[in-house]
């Protein structure tokens, strides 16, 4: 059984008037999508992403400035996001999902959710640079290689990109 919803009225207890959320419930486990801090990222960006840097290295020097989305899995913070708008275009950046949570479709909802945040704010082009081996999963949504590439710590990074227009 599944059930959504996009905006609270200040129905739910604990959640403020207007603030967007999605929550399913499948199989007794309650997945909800929010808006979530600069700093409630930084964990799981570094436990996943980079496991042999310092917390430092993760943080962006304008996440002050982006949109953060936190995945809750029975209220554990399990995937996050962060994106940045400029003008009609919004890139997505440090999208990690916690090891043990990949492969049941946690990533896709909450990239899903982002896409849908981008159509809502008249975004034209979303964008990403995807780590080499997980191209394949943002083609899932559309977004196609660019022909840009590029080298960091070791990791090559493919530009990737989609049309929302």
């Amino acid at each position: 059984m599944y059930i959504s919803c996009s905006t609270v009225s200040g129905a739910v207890s604990g959640w403020k008037s207007n603030q967007r959320y999605i929550s399913r419930i499948k199989n007794k486990r309650i997945l909800t999508i929010q808006e979530i801090t600069p700093e409630d990222t930084w964990s799981i960006r570094q436990r996943v992403m980079w496991p042999d840097k310092p917390i430092d290295f993760v943080k962006i020097s304008d996440d002050d400035q982006g949109l953060h989305y936190g995945l809750f899995r029975n209220e554990r913070l399990a995937s996050v996001i962060s994106c940045f708008v400029n003008q009609d275009e919004m890139q997505f950046r440090k999208f990690a999902t916690l090891v043990e949570e990949q492969g049941q479709g946690l990533g896709t909802h909450l990239l899903n959710h982002v896409l849908d945040v981008a159509r809502e704010k008249g975004i034209r082009r979303i964008w990403c640079n995807a780590r080499r081996d997980k191209t394949s999963f943002y083609a899932r949504f559309g977004l196609h290689t660019t022909g840009t590439s590029f080298t960091k710590e070791g990791i090559e990074y493919i530009v990737m990109e989609r049309s929302l227009e």
